[in-house]
């Protein structure tokens, strides 16, 4: 089977895992917290994005990987992690909400950058060498939180009921 149909596979796959994982078990224990408090264990999960960095490490990934994708996954990765915890030390001041509103739209967008450069680039899935477990097990994760970052900042109260 094709290289980049496998790797197609255990992005989507990893998706419909994630998901099931939301659903099931990670939004009925958030949807009873306050708003603060929910949002807390996501950020501090992101705060982990500093592992994209392992795509500029010779020898973790192929030298031909396209610096195209490598750099700005990176880095775009360091700032999401830096303003995850950011908002994370912010989170009950004023500034709290805004800053995770900023986080999250930084992050989901990074994120939906690094597919493009890497279909743009011509990225190959043997190029990411160690690597390649982070676009098909740790960014789907990453994606599903962000979209229960964006459902808990859309509760108009600061109890989340929605089921």
């Amino acid at each position: 089977m094709d290289a980049q149909l496998l790797f197609a596979i255990s992005i989507v796959f990893s998706f419909v895992a994630w998901s099931i994982v939301a659903v099931q078990f990670i939004w009925p224990q958030l949807r009873a917290q306050p708003r603060i408090e929910a949002l807390r264990p996501l950020l501090v999960l992101h705060s982990f994005r500093f592992i994209g960095l392992a795509f500029l490490v010779p020898g973790v990934v192929s030298p031909d990987l396209p610096a195209a994708f490598a750099q700005p996954a990176a880095y775009g990765d360091l700032v999401a992690e830096a303003l995850a915890l950011i908002a994370l030390a912010a989170l009950k001041n004023r500034a709290g909400l805004p800053l995770v509103w900023v986080f999250n739209i930084w992050g989901t967008a990074d994120l939906l950058y690094a597919f493009y450069r890497g279909n743009q680039s011509g990225l190959l899935p043997g190029q990411l060498g160690a690597t390649f477990f982070i676009p098909t097990f740790v960014v789907p994760l990453l994606l599903v939180t962000h979209g229960l970052v964006f459902r808990i900042l859309l509760q108009p109260d600061d109890k989340i009921t929605v089921r």
